[in-house]
C-alpha cells in the first residue's frame, strides 16, 4: 500500500475508545479523520477528544458526518457545522459520508437532499466538503454527478477501489477496516492519501 505518492491515515469514532495520538503519529500515519457527528442530533463523544488530540500530535485532520438518508440535511448539516465550529488553514476538507439508504427525507431524491447538505457546509467553513461512499451504495442509490467534489472511496480486499459513477478518481480510499495502529485499541480503518503532503 505504500508508495512515494501515497501518505497513509486512518479514520476513527467513539468505537476506538481513546487513542494515543503520539502512538499513531510515530506509526507512521500522516493523517486522521474523525467521526463528529451522525444525523440530525447525534455528536460523537470522542470527536473534540481526538481532534484536539490529533491536531497536538501533529497529524493533519479532518472531521466527518454520517449522513442519515431519511433525516433533514439542513439539520444534518448545522449538527456537522457546531460540532466543528470552524477549520484550520491546514485541516483536511469536511466529509460526509453516505453509504446506506433509510428511506429519504421529504419529496427530494437522496442526491438533492446531499446537494443541500453539502451546500450548507460548504458555506458556513468556507471548503468543499469531500464525498465519502462505496461503489455499489453510490451506483445503486444515487447515481448522480457530484464529480465537482473530492472523493473518498471505500472498498477492501482489491488491488484498487471501482470508481462511483461521476468520477474518474478517488482522493482518499478507505482500504480496510480492519487494520492495526500502534496507539489505537482493536482494529480501525485503514485510507491512503493519492498524493502527498
Amino acid at each position: 500500500m505504500t508508495a512515494n505518492n501515497q501518505l497513509q491515515g486512518i479514520d476513527v469514532s467513539h468505537y476506538q475508545g481513546a487513542v494515543d495520538w503520539k502512538k499513531v503519529k510515530a506509526a507512521g500515519i500522516a493523517f486522521a479523520y474523525a467521526k463528529a457527528t451522525d444525523g440530525n442530533t447525534y455528536t460523537d463523544p470522542q470527536f473534540h477528544t481526538n481532534w484536539q488530540g490529533i491536531q497536538a500530535a501533529g497529524i493533519l485532520r479532518g472531521a466527518y458526518h454520517f449522513y442519515e438518508t431519511n433525516g433533514d440535511p439542513v439539520s444534518q448539516a448545522n449538527n456537522f457545522i457546531t460540532a466543528v465550529g470552524s477549520l484550520a488553514a491546514n485541516d483536511l476538507a469536511p466529509v460526509v459520508d453516505i453509504e446506506i439508504f433509510k428511506g429519504n427525507y421529504g419529496s427530494n431524491s437522496v442526491a438533492a437532499n446531499l446537494q443541500i447538505w453539502l451546500d450548507a457546509v460548504e458555506k458556513a467553513l468556507g471548503r468543499t466538503p469531500m464525498i465519502y461512499t462505496a461503489p455499489s451504495f453510490w451506483n445503486q442509490t444515487i447515481n448522480t454527478d457530484f464529480s465537482k467534489y473530492p472523493l473518498w472511496v471505500a472498498e477492501y480486499g482489491v488491488a484498487a477501489p471501482k470508481i462511483p459513477f461521476g468520477w474518474s478518481t478517488y482522493n482518499f480510499w478507505q482500504y480496510s477496516q480492519s487494520g492495526s495502529v500502534d496507539g489505537v485499541t482493536g482494529s480501525v480503518d485503514l485510507d491512503v492519501f493519492l498524493g502527498t503532503p
